[in-house]
């Protein structure tokens, strides 16, 4: 395993972080797997050497931050558990979403419960809240930072323009600011090269994407992709505009340079987001220990500038997607 430092904080993560998104219920998503397989999956990631974990409240509503903390049970203290909140988690309950101070306050104390900890290492806004003031919500992140409930806080999937006033809010008042940007990034899907990742770049802002390989997009051939399982059953999966753009050519040629590597088109498309220097950890799903073996193994592929270029020529500018 490779390690680098979170943005600006300090901390030491493994330069893979593996998604938690499958532990849980497969009520909540088919796709999903339960207990057994969270365990088995953590304990791998561990003697792998990944130390970064991603979950968030809404995956299975909770169930997922329950394997987790399960699961690293005695590894705690080594590892670097990042979270999320936004989304409702009680449809009986408008209070139960958003990024309010009581939504804050009381989502932060569960997500605390069900994963075990006294604090969070990293404690991140799902979305944009349009109803609240950033103001409020900074103040609310700031102040369980003083309390030792969460360690840093980072935001995910939003306009530029949003994220610059946040991180301005936070210099005017004097508070602690966004550490990370976690946001959709990946060879199929670029957009976040315009102003985004500038944008993190000059600020010493951690960046740790979301599907890097496309929801699946990327790891296989394209003509195959929408008989998956979770194309089948992942409504995101299919809207988001990764065919489009170039994005079958780029498939294609994915396909290509595997052969190529000896690789699988999953490390191949790894290999391009672990090649740029303004991400700090991209975050991988897997949906087996072989796959999660293989992601690792991405690590040593060493990508050509010709090769990166070659990948990336077929793209074009897209719909923007992730955030809407």
């Amino acid at each position: 395993m490779e390690y680098t430092t979170l943005g600006d904080t300090g901390v030491t993560v493994s330069r893979l972080c593996l998604g938690c998104m499958s532990f849980g219920d497969s009520d909540w998503r088919e796709w999903v797997k339960g207990d057994e397989f969270g365990h088995e999956l953590v304990e791998k990631a561990l003697d792998l050497g990944i130390n970064f974990f991603d979950t968030a409240n809404m995956y299975s509503r909770g169930e997922s931050e329950r394997i987790l903390g399960d699961a690293l049970e005695g590894y705690k203290e080594e590892s670097v558990v990042a979270t999320k909140v936004y989304f409702p988690m009680d449809d009986d309950d408008p209070n139960s979403g958003g990024l309010s101070r009581k939504t804050i306050e009381q989502e932060l104390d569960a997500s605390l419960e069900r994963l075990g900890m006294d604090t969070i290492d990293l404690y991140q806004t799902h979305r944009w809240d349009y109803e609240t003031p950033i103001g409020e919500t900074l103040h609310a992140l700031d102040d369980a930072v003083r309390r030792g409930k969460i360690r840093y806080f980072g935001a995910s999937s939003m306009w530029a323009h949003q994220f610059a006033e946040a991180l301005h809010t936070s210099e005017l008042e004097n508070l602690d600011r966004f550490a990370t940007m976690q946001n959709h990034y990946n060879l199929a899907y670029r957009e976040e090269e315009r102003e985004m990742l500038p944008l993190c770049d000059k600020e010493g802002i951690g960046v740790i994407p979301w599907s890097p390989l496309a929801r699946g997009f990327l790891t296989r051939p394209h003509e195959e992709y929408l008989s998956t399982k979770r194309a089948e059953t992942d409504d995101y999966a299919q809207t988001h505009p990764y065919a489009d753009g170039g994005g079958k050519e780029i498939n294609e040629r994915v396909q290509e340079l595997a052969d190529e590597y000896d690789a699988t088109m999953a490390q191949i498309a790894i290999a391009w987001v672990l090649h740029k220097d303004v991400v700090t950890a991209p975050i991988v799903g897997a949906s087996s220990v072989e796959h999660l073996e293989q992601s690792v193994a991405a690590l040593d592929i060493d990508l050509s500038d010709s090769d990166v270029l070659w990948l990336e020529e077929p793209y074009e500018s897209v719909r923007v997607s992730g955030h809407q």
